[in-house]
């Protein structure tokens, strides 16, 4: 003999599991949602880094270079008075750290030139240039966060003097970018930069 349809255990077996699956779907799009969520936060903490970065190729202080050498290296400020100013000694314009030779790092030929902690030259890039830095991070090629359920947003402050090690430090600057969704903050990234100065290249010519 041939069945021709659902016993009444198949038919209740079929309705369970196909409610299962209605009531699973929900669920399963509600974690698939989350994990595109994490992974939008992951790439605007991403192009927040990339700001944190470019940050650090800037020179420390408008006053940096010397306004002799305008397109030199960027020289350290003598901000604490570590600077060697003695003109007949063999350390003149150097600072305890510094190496004794070519192409290395010096001070300033002006050793009573202040750091000036604001942007004060059009022609100068130095971190002080990002202090109030703020816009949306779009995450495309197009300059549109209409995909996104969130427009994440950044701020950049730069501190002069920083506290580091429990110390208000003269030759650091702090920078701090904080990622937005409104007006809440969701990760706040910190670097440090240094009133280090640059280190030439050695050079050879024929």
């Amino acid at each position: 003999m041939v069945r021709k349809g659902f016993t009444l255990i198949e038919l209740i077996f079929a309705i369970v599991i196909i409610g299962f699956t209605v009531l699973t779907l929900p669920m399963i799009n509600d974690v698939l949602d989350k994990g595109m969520d994490n992974t939008i936060v992951q790439e605007a903490i991403f192009a927040s880094a990339t700001k944190l970065q470019e940050a650090t190729t800037y020179l420390w202080d408008d006053n940096s270079l010397d306004p002799s050498e305008p397109n030199g290296l960027a020289r350290v400020i003598n901000v604490d008075n570590s600077c060697i100013s003695d003109v007949n000694s063999s350390y003149y314009r150097l600072r305890p750290g510094h190496i004794i030779a070519s192409f290395h790092r010096r001070c300033l030929n002006d050793l009573t030139t202040t750091a000036a902690n604001a942007n004060t030259k059009a022609n100068v890039a130095s971190v002080d240039d990002l202090n109030g830095d703020s816009g949306d991070l779009f995450i495309g090629d197009s300059a549109s966060s209409g995909g996104y359920k969130t427009s994440y947003t950044y701020d950049i402050t730069v501190s002069s003097n920083a506290n580091y090690a429990g110390v208000n430090q003269s030759n650091i600057k702090k920078v701090d970018v904080s990622v937005k969704d409104g007006n809440t903050i969701i990760v706040q990234l910190t670097t440090y930069v240094m009133n280090i100065g640059e280190v030439d290249f050695t050079k050879r010519t024929f």
